[in-house]
This record gives structure tokens, C-alpha cells and sequence, in this order.
């Protein structure tokens, strides 16, 4: 897929060089060419020097061929603008708005354009880490009976494999962030210290499941 960044700060930096790795075409769009320094030698992509919500700049970054927008420079009103052309004028399906001030965040969403708020994900990752306990939930089917959760984990699940923590929560572990990196673990996966184990279960269960997950393994289960 080609796909087309506004803002080379960064966030726009690293996301462009992620893609590049994943093997996508990616072109960054940033008013000044200074900024394109941080892409660093190896990037491949289109370095192009303009406004993101001109027409003209766009179309010289691809637009046009591109699956993907993604606006996060550090203007909440240059991104809204920029996903909104990207969508409404280009027919964009995949289309995502960097927005600092979370309460315009809720406002562009509802008009369809999804947002990142970032001062609002950022007080969130810190209480989670402040106050690690129960489940923050990340997503629900449409029905809302199944959700993927983070759920605080007790240190007594700490040398368990994930298959006893599975038995014995009733949960699906879907993935661990371990050292920053997402984990695909395997029925002999076993918990380390500062794991966090994110898992599927039905929504009317996440009082029964938050309790065994904090209370620890049943004695005498590895």
C-alpha cells in the first residue's frame, strides 16, 4: 500500500519508517525540508516540501494511489483540515487526525474522521501505570459480548505458563506487551515480570476474570 504522512516530527518519522520496514510506499509531507532529516539515510520514500491540505503538494506526494492518510503534525486544526481533504476530496478510506486538545477530538470523530488524541492517550498510559488494576478495555465486538482488554495481572502469575492462566481465568491470552514489543505467546508462553497480558473474554465476565487475575494461580498450578 502507498500511503501519505503530514508532519515529519517524530511521531511522522518513525511511523513512516515502520511502514517502509512493513513494506509499504510511503511519502512524508512537511513544510520544512529540514524535518526530513529525521528519516534518516535509508528511507526510501518520497520527501515532499509543502502545506499537507494543499491539493497540488498531495497529488506530488501520490495521493492519488495512496490507501492511507495519516495528518500529525503539531497542528490540531492543519491535521482536521488535511484528513478532511484526504477523505472528502480524494476519497480516502483510511484515514487518521493526530489532535492534542481532546475535546475537539470527540467532536472531529463524531464527523467521521478518527482521531488519536494524544494528550488524552497519554494521561491514560500513565494511570494505567500509575494505578495498574482491573481491566481497561481496547475493543468491542458490535454486539458488545466480547471485548480485548488489558488486564491488571498479580505478581503471583509471574513464572506461570499462559495456558494455566487461560485454564484457570476462562480468558483467551490474544497477545503480551513485553519490553515494549508485542508478543504472540504460545500455550508454553511463560509470564515475566512486567508483562502486559491483553485477552479476550466475554464482557459480562470481567468481574469474575479481573478477581482471578489479581488473586494469582490456584496453589500448586504452573
Amino acid at each position: 500500500m502507498h500511503i501519505v504522512i503530514m508532519g515529519c516530527g517524530r511521531v511522522g518519522a518513525a511511523l513512516a519508517q515502520t511502514l517502509e520496514q512493513q513494506g509499504h510506499t510511503v511519502a512524508v509531507i512537511d513544510q520544512d525540508p529540514t524535518a526530513f532529516r529525521r528519516l534518516g539515510s535509508s528511507f526510501g520514500g518520497r520527501r515532499v516540501t509543502g502545506v499537507g491540505f494543499d491539493q497540488d503538494t498531495l497529488r506530488e506526494a501520490g495521493i492519488e494511489e495512496a490507501g492511507a492518510f495519516a495528518a500529525v503534525s503539531s497542528g490540531d486544526n492543519s491535521n482536521i483540515i488535511a484528513a478532511r481533504v484526504a477523505r472528502e476530496m480524494f476519497n480516502i478510506e483510511n484515514v487518521a487526525a493526530r489532535i492534542y486538545d481532546p475535546r475537539r477530538a470527540e467532536v472531529y470523530q463524531r464527523l467521521g474522521i478518527p482521531t488519536v488524541a494524544t494528550v488524552r492517550w497519554t494521561a491514560d498510559q500513565m494511570l494505567r501505570r500509575l494505578l495498574p488494576s482491573g481491566a481497561e478495555p481496547l475493543w468491542r465486538d458490535p454486539s458488545g459480548g466480547i471485548q480485548l482488554a488489558e488486564v491488571h495481572t498479580s505478581p503471583a502469575w509471574i513464572g506461570h505458563k499462559v495456558s494455566t492462566l487461560q485454564e484457570e481465568t476462562g480468558v483467551r491470552v490474544a497477545f503480551l506487551t513485553r519490553l515494549g514489543e508485542a508478543v504472540l505467546p504460545t500455550s508454553g508462553t511463560v509470564l515475566q515480570e512486567g508483562d502486559l497480558v491483553h485477552v479476550m473474554m466475554r464482557t459480562d465476565e470481567i468481574e469474575k476474570v479481573e478477581a482471578a487475575f489479581a488473586e494469582g494461580p490456584e496453589e500448586g498450578g504452573q
